[in-house]
C-alpha cells in the first residue's frame, strides 16, 4: 500500500483532527507516527520544571539542543526527554497555558525542526505539526492541510479536556483556541499556513475512518 509515498505530513490548526486521524493513517500504512507539538510539550514541561523563564528564548534554545527528544516505540504518545518519560504530564494545564509562547522561540523551534527531520530519515513516516509541510518537510511525499470551525475546534477541545476531567467552560476553550489560531498564524518564525501543493480537507462532519479512507485513497495515486 502506497508504495510510491514514505512521507507525509499534515498541518493544521489546534483539534482540527491532526492528532486523531495521522495516528490512525500511521497505523494504517504501518509508518512510524509523530505529533510534533508534543516535542514543543515537552520542552516547556522541562522548562518550567526547571524554573526556566518562558521569555528567555535563548536559554530555551539551549534547554532542547541540550536535551534531544526521543520518541518511545514509535510513536508519539509519550516521549523521552532529559530522563524522564512524559505522556500524561505533556496535557497538563501549566503546559497548555505556556506551550504556544514557547513554541514562538525561533532557537527552540530551530533546534526542534533539526531533531524532527533526523526522525523523519529513519524511516516512512507521518509527521503532523503546524509547519511541517511548510519548514520541517517540504519535499513530503504527500503534504496536507486539515481545518475545521474554531466552534467545532473548541468543541473537541472542550470534550477532551473533559475526558481529562477538567472542568472548564466551551466559550473559554472557543476563546483560548481563537487566541491560539492568531499566535500560530501570526508569528515570525514558522507561522501557520498550508504548504504550497497541500491538499486541504475541512473536517467538519467527517468521521475518523471517512478522513483516513479520503488519505489512503489518496496514496494510490500518487
Amino acid at each position: 500500500m502506497a508504495s510510491k509515498v514514505n512521507v507525509i505530513t499534515i498541518d493544521g490548526p489546534v483539534a482540527a483532527g491532526k492528532t486523531v486521524v495521522g495516528r490512525e493513517l500511521a497505523q494504517t500504512l504501518g509508518f512510524t507516527y509523530l505529533d510534533t507539538g508534543i516535542m514543543y510539550r515537552a520542552v516547556t514541561w522541562l522548562a518550567l520544571n526547571k524554573g526556566i523563564a518562558i521569555g528567555d528564548e535563548t536559554l530555551l534554545g539551549s534547554l532542547a539542543h541540550d536535551n534531544p527528544i526521543e520518541l518511545v516505540e514509535d510513536n508519539s504518545e509519550q516521549v523521552s526527554v532529559a530522563g524522564n518519560i512524559l505522556g500524561l504530564e505533556l496535557r497538563e494545564a501549566n503546559v497548555d497555558q505556556n506551550v504556544s509562547i514557547i513554541s514562538k522561540a525561533g532557537p527552540v523551534r530551530t533546534e526542534l525542526v533539526a531533531q524532527q527531520r533526523k526522525i523523519a530519515a529513519k524511516s516512512k513516516i507521518v509527521m503532523i505539526g503546524r509547519d511541517i509541510g511548510t519548514v520541517v518537510l517540504p519535499d513530503a511525499d504527500l503534504k496536507i492541510y486539515l481545518t475545521a470551525s474554531p466552534e467545532t475546534r473548541a468543541k473537541r477541545r472542550w470534550q477532551e479536556m473533559q475526558d481529562r476531567g477538567e472542568t472548564t467552560e466551551l466559550m473559554t476553550v472557543l476563546t483560548q483556541t481563537i487566541k491560539r489560531d492568531e499566535i500560530d498564524s501570526g508569528r515570525a518564525n514558522s507561522p501557520l499556513k498550508p504548504a504550497d501543493g497541500a491538499w486541504h480537507i475541512n473536517t467538519d462532519g467527517l468521521s475518523i475512518q471517512q478522513l483516513v479512507k479520503q488519505i489512503v485513497d489518496r496514496t494510490k495515486t500518487l
